[in-house]
Protein backbone atom coordinates (compact mmCIF):
# COMPACT_ATOMS: atom_id res chain seq x y z
CA UNK A 1 0.00 0.00 0.00
CA UNK A 2 1.59 3.29 -0.98
CA UNK A 3 0.24 6.76 -0.16
CA UNK A 4 0.91 9.19 -2.33
CA UNK A 5 -0.21 12.82 -0.41
CA UNK A 6 -1.39 12.82 3.34
CA UNK A 7 -4.86 12.41 4.11
CA UNK A 8 -7.05 15.30 4.53
CA UNK A 9 -9.66 16.54 6.57
CA UNK A 10 -13.09 15.92 5.14
CA UNK A 11 -15.54 19.14 4.96
CA UNK A 12 -18.62 16.72 5.82
CA UNK A 13 -21.73 18.38 4.45
CA UNK A 14 -24.56 18.36 7.65
CA UNK A 15 -26.89 15.50 7.31
CA UNK A 16 -24.22 13.39 5.65
CA UNK A 17 -21.32 10.76 7.94
CA UNK A 18 -19.48 10.13 4.43
CA UNK A 19 -15.60 9.96 6.05
CA UNK A 20 -14.12 8.57 2.71
CA UNK A 21 -14.42 7.89 -1.00
CA UNK A 22 -13.06 4.48 -2.16
CA UNK A 23 -12.57 3.95 -6.13
CA UNK A 24 -11.65 1.04 -7.98
CA UNK A 25 -9.72 1.90 -11.24
CA UNK A 26 -9.71 -0.24 -14.37
CA UNK A 27 -13.52 -0.02 -16.03
CA UNK A 28 -14.09 2.26 -13.13
CA UNK A 29 -11.88 5.27 -13.66
CA UNK A 30 -10.38 4.61 -16.83
CA UNK A 31 -11.59 2.49 -20.05
CA UNK A 32 -9.41 -0.51 -19.20
CA UNK A 33 -11.06 -3.40 -18.80
CA UNK A 34 -11.59 -4.54 -22.75
CA UNK A 35 -7.42 -3.54 -23.18
CA UNK A 36 -6.90 -6.69 -20.58
CA UNK A 37 -8.84 -9.16 -22.53
CA UNK A 38 -7.35 -7.77 -25.83
CA UNK A 39 -4.03 -8.54 -24.18
CA UNK A 40 -4.98 -11.82 -23.07
CA UNK A 41 -6.35 -12.92 -26.34
CA UNK A 42 -2.69 -12.14 -28.11
CA UNK A 43 -1.10 -14.09 -25.83
CA UNK A 44 -3.32 -16.98 -26.01
CA UNK A 45 -3.18 -16.47 -29.88
CA UNK A 46 0.49 -16.38 -29.92
CA UNK A 47 0.06 -19.72 -28.34
CA UNK A 48 -1.99 -21.70 -30.57
CA UNK A 49 -5.37 -21.09 -28.45
CA UNK A 50 -8.52 -19.13 -29.11
CA UNK A 51 -10.24 -17.62 -26.07
CA UNK A 52 -14.50 -17.95 -25.84
CA UNK A 53 -15.72 -14.57 -24.99
CA UNK A 54 -18.16 -16.15 -23.04
CA UNK A 55 -14.91 -16.62 -20.31
CA UNK A 56 -14.23 -12.93 -20.32
CA UNK A 57 -17.08 -12.24 -17.48
CA UNK A 58 -15.27 -14.97 -15.69
CA UNK A 59 -11.84 -13.17 -15.54
CA UNK A 60 -13.22 -9.72 -15.75
CA UNK A 61 -12.24 -7.46 -11.97
CA UNK A 62 -10.49 -10.63 -10.56
CA UNK A 63 -6.89 -10.91 -9.60
CA UNK A 64 -4.58 -11.91 -12.26
CA UNK A 65 -3.73 -15.04 -10.52
CA UNK A 66 -7.15 -16.14 -10.85
CA UNK A 67 -8.27 -14.58 -14.36
CA UNK A 68 -4.57 -15.99 -15.62
CA UNK A 69 -5.35 -19.47 -14.00
CA UNK A 70 -7.99 -20.17 -15.27
CA UNK A 71 -7.30 -19.13 -18.71
CA UNK A 72 -4.33 -21.94 -18.15
CA UNK A 73 -6.58 -24.37 -17.11
CA UNK A 74 -9.49 -23.82 -19.84
CA UNK A 75 -7.32 -23.92 -23.12
CA UNK A 76 -4.70 -26.22 -21.69
CA UNK A 77 -1.67 -23.70 -22.62
CA UNK A 78 1.81 -24.43 -22.07
CA UNK A 79 2.44 -21.88 -20.43
CA UNK A 80 3.21 -21.24 -16.40
CA UNK A 81 1.30 -18.94 -14.46
CA UNK A 82 4.51 -16.46 -13.48
CA UNK A 83 5.48 -16.77 -17.41
CA UNK A 84 1.66 -15.57 -18.14
CA UNK A 85 1.55 -12.67 -15.48
CA UNK A 86 4.61 -10.87 -17.19
CA UNK A 87 3.42 -11.21 -20.38
CA UNK A 88 0.15 -10.08 -19.31
CA UNK A 89 1.81 -7.05 -17.64
CA UNK A 90 4.05 -6.04 -19.69
CA UNK A 91 0.94 -6.02 -22.51
CA UNK A 92 -1.15 -4.00 -20.79
CA UNK A 93 1.51 -1.61 -20.23
CA UNK A 94 2.23 -1.06 -23.85
CA UNK A 95 -1.49 -0.97 -24.13
CA UNK A 96 -1.80 1.91 -21.74
CA UNK A 97 1.34 3.51 -23.00
CA UNK A 98 -0.18 4.28 -26.23
CA UNK A 99 -3.44 5.60 -24.59
CA UNK A 100 -5.20 5.92 -21.35
CA UNK A 101 -8.59 6.99 -21.91
CA UNK A 102 -10.90 8.24 -18.61
CA UNK A 103 -14.66 6.88 -18.24
CA UNK A 104 -16.96 9.66 -18.81
CA UNK A 105 -17.36 11.84 -15.81
CA UNK A 106 -14.07 10.44 -13.87
CA UNK A 107 -12.13 13.80 -13.82
CA UNK A 108 -14.79 15.50 -12.71
CA UNK A 109 -15.51 13.73 -9.64
CA UNK A 110 -11.90 13.49 -9.20
CA UNK A 111 -11.65 17.03 -9.49
CA UNK A 112 -14.33 17.87 -6.89
CA UNK A 113 -13.57 15.52 -4.59
CA UNK A 114 -10.03 17.07 -4.14
CA UNK A 115 -12.08 20.66 -3.90
CA UNK A 116 -14.14 19.52 -0.87
CA UNK A 117 -10.23 17.66 0.31
CA UNK A 118 -12.38 14.12 0.82
CA UNK A 119 -10.25 11.61 1.33
CA UNK A 120 -9.66 9.72 -1.48
CA UNK A 121 -8.06 6.17 -2.05
CA UNK A 122 -7.46 4.00 -5.53
CA UNK A 123 -8.04 0.24 -4.70
CA UNK A 124 -6.97 -2.08 -7.17
CA UNK A 125 -6.12 -5.99 -7.55
CA UNK A 126 -4.17 -5.12 -10.87
CA UNK A 127 -0.45 -4.90 -9.12
CA UNK A 128 1.12 -1.55 -7.69
CA UNK A 129 3.56 -1.36 -11.36
CA UNK A 130 0.09 -1.10 -13.23
CA UNK A 131 -1.45 1.02 -10.60
CA UNK A 132 1.89 3.89 -10.44
CA UNK A 133 1.74 4.13 -14.57
CA UNK A 134 -2.28 5.09 -14.62
CA UNK A 135 -1.89 7.12 -11.54
CA UNK A 136 0.37 9.23 -13.94
CA UNK A 137 -3.19 9.96 -16.00
CA UNK A 138 -5.20 10.43 -13.27
CA UNK A 139 -3.51 12.57 -11.27
CA UNK A 140 -1.39 11.12 -7.83
CA UNK A 141 -3.02 14.46 -6.29
CA UNK A 142 -6.30 13.32 -5.82
CA UNK A 143 -5.13 10.39 -3.96
CA UNK A 144 -4.16 10.00 -0.13
CA UNK A 145 -3.04 6.73 -0.81
CA UNK A 146 -3.40 3.62 -3.24
CA UNK A 147 -3.59 -0.41 -2.74
CA UNK A 148 -2.52 -3.02 -5.19
CA UNK A 149 -3.15 -6.46 -5.51
CA UNK A 150 -0.20 -7.66 -5.16
CA UNK A 151 0.00 -5.35 -1.72
CA UNK A 152 -2.46 -7.26 0.59
CA UNK A 153 -2.74 -10.85 1.61
CA UNK A 154 -6.37 -11.46 -0.39
CA UNK A 155 -7.51 -9.21 -3.31
CA UNK A 156 -11.06 -8.86 -4.63
CA UNK A 157 -13.23 -10.46 -3.84
CA UNK A 158 -12.05 -10.93 -0.11
CA UNK A 159 -12.27 -7.09 1.86
CA UNK A 160 -8.73 -6.99 2.33
CA UNK A 161 -8.05 -4.26 -0.21
CA UNK A 162 -11.16 -1.87 1.34
CA UNK A 163 -9.82 -2.35 4.32
CA UNK A 164 -6.80 -1.80 4.17
CA UNK A 165 -7.56 1.56 2.60
CA UNK A 166 -10.16 2.98 5.20
CA UNK A 167 -7.69 1.94 8.13
CA UNK A 168 -4.89 3.71 5.70
CA UNK A 169 -7.43 6.85 5.92
CA UNK A 170 -8.39 6.19 9.23
CA UNK A 171 -12.17 5.92 9.04
CA UNK A 172 -14.70 3.63 9.16
CA UNK A 173 -15.47 1.16 6.49
CA UNK A 174 -19.36 1.71 7.15
CA UNK A 175 -18.82 5.35 6.49
CA UNK A 176 -16.97 5.13 2.88
CA UNK A 177 -18.49 4.54 -0.47
CA UNK A 178 -17.17 2.94 -3.00
CA UNK A 179 -17.15 2.87 -6.54
CA UNK A 180 -16.83 -0.33 -8.93
CA UNK A 181 -18.05 -1.49 -12.00
CA UNK A 182 -17.27 -5.63 -11.40
CA UNK A 183 -18.91 -8.18 -9.29
CA UNK A 184 -15.83 -8.98 -8.13
CA UNK A 185 -15.04 -5.68 -6.32
CA UNK A 186 -18.62 -5.38 -5.13
CA UNK A 187 -18.11 -8.31 -3.71
CA UNK A 188 -14.89 -7.28 -2.03
CA UNK A 189 -15.99 -4.10 -1.25
CA UNK A 190 -19.64 -5.09 0.42
CA UNK A 191 -17.96 -8.01 2.31
CA UNK A 192 -15.73 -5.09 4.04
CA UNK A 193 -18.71 -3.15 5.06
CA UNK A 194 -18.74 -0.17 2.10
CA UNK A 195 -21.79 1.56 0.74
CA UNK A 196 -21.14 0.26 -2.85
CA UNK A 197 -21.96 2.29 -6.38
CA UNK A 198 -21.68 0.17 -9.14
CA UNK A 199 -20.94 1.18 -12.69
CA UNK A 200 -20.98 -1.88 -14.84
CA UNK A 201 -18.32 -2.20 -17.46
CA UNK A 202 -18.58 -5.78 -18.48
CA UNK A 203 -21.35 -7.57 -17.00
CA UNK A 204 -24.79 -6.47 -15.75
CA UNK A 205 -25.31 -6.03 -11.88
CA UNK A 206 -28.54 -5.81 -9.68
CA UNK A 207 -29.31 -3.35 -7.10
CA UNK A 208 -29.07 -4.34 -3.67
CA UNK A 209 -29.24 -3.32 -0.03
CA UNK A 210 -26.47 -0.73 0.76
CA UNK A 211 -25.44 -1.30 -3.27
CA UNK A 212 -27.00 1.83 -5.82
CA UNK A 213 -26.27 1.41 -9.51
CA UNK A 214 -25.89 3.49 -12.09
CA UNK A 215 -24.93 3.82 -15.89
CA UNK A 216 -22.35 5.99 -15.61
CA UNK A 217 -19.83 8.32 -13.21
CA UNK A 218 -21.67 11.18 -14.73
CA UNK A 219 -24.38 10.64 -12.09
CA UNK A 220 -21.86 10.58 -9.64
CA UNK A 221 -20.93 13.47 -7.96
CA UNK A 222 -20.38 14.94 -3.78
CA UNK A 223 -23.58 15.18 -3.26
CA UNK A 224 -24.83 11.59 -4.44
CA UNK A 225 -22.20 10.19 -2.57
CA UNK A 226 -22.87 11.48 0.55
CA UNK A 227 -26.32 10.91 0.38
CA UNK A 228 -25.74 6.98 0.65
CA UNK A 229 -24.13 7.39 4.29
CA UNK A 230 -27.08 8.95 6.34
CA UNK A 231 -25.53 9.78 10.06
Amino acid sequence: MTSTVPALGTRTAEGSALQAVLLDMDGTLVDTEGFWWDVECEIFAGLGHTLDDSWRHVVVGGPMARSAGFLIEATGADITLAELSVLLNQGFESRIARALPLMPGAARLLAELSEYEIPTALVSASHRRIIDRVLTSLGPQHFALSVAGDEVPRTKPHPDPYLAAAAGLGVDPARCAVVEDTATGVAAAEAAGCHVVVVPSVAPIAPAARRTVVTSLEEVDLTFLRGLIAV
